[in-house]
């Protein structure tokens, strides 16, 4: 198991907050980079690295979060129907079928699934289904105009997420622009998601965290940066494709593949 000193924890936290919100996927960096430089494994801390990039999503999208709880809550109670509300369960439902297909996939397949071969071949290939489909896809549905069909299949394919180098972002942005709806929009949905999943990961295993200093670096820098690419990555949307992420991946997929070959 790795030792988390303050420099690896700032790097790490540094490279999650990048990368989780960016579809390019935080759990295969957060495996390359420990393992290209015989960190060791990062264990649970990776939990924690997520759980800065929650309270990013959480503090950045504050008000929306609020108008959506409070929405929830007035469709079930008052039966009051608003946007929000709808949203609310939208997310909700979306969440629960990812959630436990990716919970048996990480418990039962997670030590076959952790394998450079695996993480390179699935950013290639993910890389490549991102481009062509954000290519192709019409920008014609908006955040607001989401019906639960869209919302509930995005979340189906959060599943995947749980194989290094899909990444849960890259997956749920690609399904949204299959379905045509307009990247920024595409991008706001995937951060609203993924904070049910990363959430209840994090309860689960706090009891193994090690809340020493280093730990609270780590998940410092990764609510920090992770603000800054939220911010970035939105304004940048409304004019700007995917094509760059695409592109990196291919790109990071064949360095991992090259060094794992070379040690073989």
């Amino acid at each position: 198991m790795m030792e988390i000193t303050v420099f690896r924890a700032i790097i790490l936290g540094a490279v999650q907050g990048l990368t989780e919100l960016l579809p390019i996927s935080s759990s295969a960096h957060l495996f390359f980079i420990p393992w290209l430089f015989n960190w060791g494994e990062i264990g649970d801390f990776d939990v924690a690295l997520h759980f800065g990039t929650l309270l990013a999503i959480g503090i950045f999208f504050f008000k929306d979060w609020l108008k959506l709880i409070k929405g929830g809550y007035d469709q079930v109670v008052n039966k009051k129907k608003t946007f929000e509300g709808k949203m609310f369960w939208y997310i909700v439902f979306a969440t629960i079928p990812g959630g436990i297909i990716g919970y048996l996939l990480d418990k039962y397949c997670a030590d076959v699934l952790t394998n450079p071969q695996i993480i390179g071949i699935a950013l290639i290939f993910m890389g490549i289904i991102l481009y062509v489909v954000d290519k192709k896809a019409k920008n014609k549905i908006k955040y607001q105009n989401m019906n639960f069909k869209q919302t509930f299949l995005i979340g189906l394919s959060q599943a995947l997420a749980f194989i290094p180098g899909v990444s849960r972002s890259g997956v749920t942005m690609t399904t949204a622009r299959a379905m045509g709806i307009e990247r920024e929009s595409a991008a706001k949905y995937s951060f609203m998601l993924s904070a049910p999943i990363v959430l209840a990961a994090t309860i689960f295993k706090i009891k193994d965290f090690v809340f020493s200093f280093p730990f609270f670096v780590g998940v410092l820098v990764s609510f920090l940066v992770g603000i800054v690419v939220i911010k970035f990555l939105l304004k940048f949307l409304q004019k700007g494709s995917f094509k760059g992420f695409a592109v990196y991946r291919i790109i990071i997929g064949i360095i991992i593949l090259i060094v794992y070959l070379s040690r073989v």
